[in-house]
């Protein structure tokens, strides 16, 4: 069978997203009708023309600066041969103003996803430059209604009293949609305080609208049970009514300053710990069952106890702050809990500061964290 002769032409006008070509010294040598589009410019204007050269005469512009961005990427990727995928670029509208007058209501700024790709020859040197642009200015407008709409749900730090507690929320970098991590602080009758983190399945809108829900609901059944356990019970009967509430995942903890006595449960989620003020760390692991939704027929959830002394901390935490890809989970727990170790007998706000410094990578968060930290 004769094989079909491809116009690849045709084809590279058909990809997806804007997409130029450039030799290896950085010169334009195509550019499909979606490139031309987003960035405003007539074929006749870019081919040939020298990629550096944009924003040359007006280099303290801040599309300049992008403009640097993208041609260090480009040779990086024309020296060593490997693809890069380049943070997102924030590109101003005056700086493009064909694109605002082709796109009416855009006067805010646009931002873009960036990819370079080497495309070899056949004795494996970089012959072309694939220089594809996504516009994510829509995505990137939603994650903001997202990000607010999270963070007003959730409950403002504990003015400093006689329980100050330590709270950090980061969402994670490198991506366009906020997770469904939160957390909880309930005053309860009797020198008592319910803490609580969640992390809900999902990312966006909907994860945090579903967040937001289950933080409520948890706590308004911590006010009115008898411990943490009962409290995730009621949890699960009203999660089942909520849409994209399954697999949830919550610790509850009830921390009592009469009796010295933390009451927990978790359904399905890491173990809170306690950093004891001699320096030892303790997994509050004894009390854990599946997470929401995830057992048809449920029975009652576990609820286990531990004593503390003055000076001890509790903390509680998502998995964004311990969980790294290809890596197993006790790796990061140890982390975690060497980390605690280390900085015992630091105060609750110092403590939060050292943990990010020390359990983020370098490169920032890739997960939504949740992290409360009780002085006991």
């Amino acid at each position: 069978m004769r094989e079909p002769e491809i116009d690849y032409k045709a084809v590279f006008q058909a990809l997806p997203g804007a997409v130029a070509l450039l030799t290896p010294q950085l010169f334009f040598t195509d550019v499909n009708k979606e490139w031309l589009l987003i960035v405003g410019r007539s074929r006749e204007h870019v081919i040939g023309s020298y990629m550096p050269d944009d924003y040359v005469d007006r280099p303290s512009h801040p599309n300049a600066a992008v403009a640097r961005n993208i041609e260090e990427s480009l040779r990086r990727v024309s020296e060593t041969g490997r693809a890069e995928t380049m943070e997102l670029q924030r590109f101003e509208p005056e700086g493009i103003p064909e694109a605002t007058a082709a796109r009416p209501g855009t006067a805010e700024a646009h931002y873009w996803s960036i990819t370079n790709i080497p495309v070899l020859d056949a004795d494996g040197r970089v012959a072309l430059l694939l220089h594809r642009v996504e516009e994510v200015t829509e995505l990137i407008q939603a994650r903001v209604v997202a990000l607010s709409l999270q963070e007003a749900m959730l409950p403002a730090p504990r003015p400093a009293g006689r329980h100050p507690v330590a709270v950090r929320y980061r969402p994670a970098v490198g991506t366009l949609e906020v997770g469904g991590d939160w957390y909880d602080l309930v005053d309860l009758p009797g020198d008592r305080l319910g803490v609580a983190v969640g992390d809900v399945v999902g990312h966006g809108l909907s994860a945090a609208s579903v967040m937001g829900q289950l933080r409520s609901a948890l706590s308004a059944a911590s006010r009115s049970s008898v411990g943490p356990a009962q409290a995730l019970d009621i949890l699960e009967l009203y999660a089942h009514s909520v849409a994209g509430a399954g697999n949830t995942t919550v610790a509850n903890a009830f921390v009592d300053w009469n009796t010295h006595i933390i009451t927990y449960s978790s359904a399905g989620h890491l173990p809170p710990v306690l950093l004891r003020n001699n320096g030892t760390v303790e997994f509050l692991d004894q009390a854990t069952d599946p997470p929401l939704g995830a057992c048809l027929d449920h029975g009652t959830r576990p609820q286990a106890t531990t004593p503390f002394t003055e000076g001890a901390s509790l903390v509680l935490y998502t998995d964004g702050l311990v969980e790294r890809r290809r890596e197993d989970i006790d790796t990061g727990l140890d982390r975690l809990a060497d980390s605690l170790a280390r900085h015992c007998g630091t105060d609750a706000e110092a403590l939060a500061d050292a943990l990010l410094a020390d359990l983020f990578p370098s490169t920032g968060n890739r997960d939504d964290t949740s992290l409360v930290i009780v002085p006991l």
